[in-house]
């Protein structure tokens, strides 16, 4: 792989046999080389490929940034955890290895931070909050400083984040915000009180997670005239309508209007919900 630019002694950005921008670590790869050189492959540890548009020249500055023995101990915690398919993603590895250097300088000097989403990420995003307990089990067994059982909602979030398609966790805690608001609309529509923790709501977060994917990349459902969503719409009167009051959060939160199409599957898994639950 021919090197493009170097960052610093471990850290270079390159381009592969296809022309594309990668970035490669390892330990002396970028030391006296220059532009134009090929990496040397037995230097190569990693290989990050950006993806979703992002950068790779802004992704590599700030993964220069980051000191190597905190990527190593991040990746390996992933590995460690089931995790090893994220550890490609230098996105996320950036966002994880920042979030624990300062959870454990918080550690080292007696801090310990309240998250106020503890319920919600674990009714919410169960697979991600079980998956990040491992992750922060693998992260106190190779580290010499232990963080608390808290640290994993942060570290859920993060993994919740991949899903989203965006790099800015604020949007994430919107979301959580927004999907709280939508299952309080279902319940006050039919009378209900919604178990979050239940199968019928976490395929309803599901199908949630993948619309506001859809909505960020502006490419919602749009088969105008479907004959589905007229058919949806006509079985769940009740759930359509429900689902137009739970439009109206996301047009308000998000500034977004969803397409008739997405109106009707909305509907469907809102009905969905309220049969498994009533």
């Amino acid at each position: 792989m021919e090197i493009v630019r170097i960052f610093n002694n471990n850290l270079v950005l390159a381009l592969d046999n296809t022309g594309r921008e990668v970035i490669l670590t390892g330990r002396g790869l970028g030391f006296q080389a220059r532009p134009g050189q090929v990496a040397d492959p037995a230097r190569i540890v990693r290989v990050f490929v950006p993806s979703d548009g992002r950068d790779p020249d802004h992704l590599a500055e700030l993964l220069a940034d980051i000191p190597p023995e905190q990527l190593q101990l991040v990746a390996a915690a992933l590995t460690e955890a089931g995790l090893d398919k994220l550890v490609g993603n230098p996105a996320l590895l950036i966002a994880l290895a920042d979030h624990i250097g300062f959870a454990l300088r918080r550690q080292a000097m007696g801090m310990e931070v309240e998250y106020p989403l503890l319920a919600e990420v674990q009714h919410l995003y169960a697979e991600e909050y079980s998956r990040a307990q491992q992750l922060l089990a693998a992260l106190n067994r190779m580290s010499e400083a232990e963080l608390p059982p808290s640290e994993a909602v942060g570290l859920a979030l993060h993994l919740v984040n991949t899903g989203f398609s965006t790099g800015d966790l604020s949007y994430t805690y919107t979301m959580t915000g927004i999907i709280q608001q939508m299952v309080a609309v279902i319940e006050q529509s039919f009378g209900l009180t919604l178990d979050t923790g239940s199968v019928s709501v976490g395929r309803f977060v599901t199908h949630l997670r993948y619309l506001f994917v859809r909505i960020h990349n502006h490419r919602q459902l749009d088969q105008q005239h479907s004959g589905v969503g007229v058919a949806i719409r006509q079985a769940y009167p009740e759930a359509a309508e429900c689902a137009v009051r739970v439009a109206r959060v996301l047009e308000l939160r998000l500034d977004a209007t969803l397409t008739e199409d997405e109106l009707s599957y909305l509907a469907l898994h809102i009905a969905r919900v309220a049969a498994d639950d009533d």
